[in-house]
């Protein structure tokens, strides 16, 4: 059976568009162990929990943001599907925007640093290329949507 994990994909508009024109930021977390791999936050599914009350505490537990300062974005769910350590592994995404573009980031000991990144950037720190498909079809979706 695979291990069932889920996170959000938390971003942030900038008001004003930086220079290289990226109007929407990703919040990337450095795990302290393995590869130091970054991802957005995630986790294992708890006993009794749902999927997304799975999401919402893993952002609460790895970089300190509460559910009430997210808006999940309706309509956008993705699910990945690949091995990790030799065993077979599903996540599950959802996109999350921040309400305080200044929202403080508090990181927990499976981290190590965080980066609010556009798309290009975020998909060259994210190495596997099903997180770059994720973060590039959430960034078309928010795009796409007018909120």
């Amino acid at each position: 059976m695979a291990l069932r994990a889920c996170g959000l994909i938390i971003f942030r508009r900038c008001l004003i568009p930086k220079m290289d024109n990226t109007a929407i930021e990703f919040l990337l977390l450095q795990a302290s162990d393995g590869i130091h791999h970054w991802t957005p936050p995630k986790g294992h599914v708890e006993p009794g929990e749902s999927d997304l009350e799975t999401a919402l505490r893993e952002a609460q537990e790895e970089a300190g943001i509460e559910a009430g300062q997210l808006t999940i974005i309706e309509g956008f769910r993705r699910e990945l599907n690949y091995v990790a350590r030799e065993k077979p592994k599903t996540v599950i995404y959802w996109l999350a925007e921040v309400k305080d573009y200044d929202v403080e980031v508090r990181l927990s000991h499976e981290h190590q640093a965080y980066r609010w990144l556009g798309l290009r950037e975020a998909c060259q720190l994210a190495q596997f290329k099903e997180m770059k498909a994720v973060l590039q079809e959430g960034h078309q979706f928010i795009c796409s949507t007018v909120v």
